[in-house]
């Protein structure tokens, strides 16, 4: 399989409800609880990936550009933009979709790159 392949194989993509306990005092998403979901969906796609273990090394840039309501729906989605020998990069979008309408509107965008790891947790190459 060429890298390409590789890439459209392992694109992620995750849906969540945000509820009241995953809100701050102004009944939108926290910006802590966004960041974990995007590190998972980060990690599940570098993982779909190389199919190896890898560890999050960084995240860089993460743009919070529309505050995400309670009871609205979310997808995360998670597509590889970089392989490098041994880490690669993965972007990670949120869209906000409203439950009862056909709103969607990019609300976060942010970047995270991992490293593949053996066994002795050394880096190992991701291919």
């Amino acid at each position: 399989m060429d890298i390409n392949q590789r890439i459209e194989n392992s694109r992620t993509s995750i849906f969540k409800a945000v509820f009241p306990n995953t809100t701050n005092h102004y009944d939108t998403l926290f910006g802590g609880t966004a960041l974990q979901l995007m590190d998972e969906v980060a990690f599940i796609t570098a993982t779909r990936f190389t199919r190896k273990r890898v560890v999050t090394v960084s995240s860089e840039r993460v743009d919070f550009t529309h505050p995400i309501p309670a009871g609205t729906l979310v997808e995360l989605i998670g597509k590889v933009i970089h392989v490098g020998n041994r880490s690669l990069k993965v972007q990670v979008d949120i869209f906000i979709e409203q439950m009862y309408s056909e709103d969607r509107t990019k609300a976060i965008h942010g970047e995270f790159t991992f490293v593949a790891i053996g066994e002795d947790k050394q880096p190992i190459p991701v291919l």
